[in-house]
């Protein structure tokens, strides 16, 4: 490993380069947002908007929420796991 960095010894390899395709790497994404942050700003939407018959209401969540969910993706695209973790884990135990 003298004079070579890590890659270089590891593309050397023959059999063990394996190509990985970007969908196994990337978070699913509904329209810019995680997946069950769309499906649920538009369940709630739709049962506001629709359930409710408060139209205006309901379309304004679905836009309000959706951009929301988007921004707070294009900053973290973990960002719904990192908000279930901080809710799971009890208050006391931070120092």
């Amino acid at each position: 490993m003298t004079g070579q960095n890590a890659s270089d010894s590891e593309s050397s390899i023959a059999g063990f380069a394996v190509p990985v395709h970007r969908a196994l790497t990337e978070p699913i994404l509904l329209g810019g947002a995680p997946r069950a942050v769309s499906i649920l700003n538009g369940t709630l939407a739709a049962a506001l908007g629709l359930g409710l018959r408060l139209w205006l209401a309901g379309l304004l969540l679905a836009v309000a929420g959706q951009a929301a969910a988007v921004w707070a993706a294009k900053r973290d695209p973990q960002f719904v796991d990192v908000v279930r973790r901080h809710l799971r884990i009890s208050s006391h135990l931070n120092v």
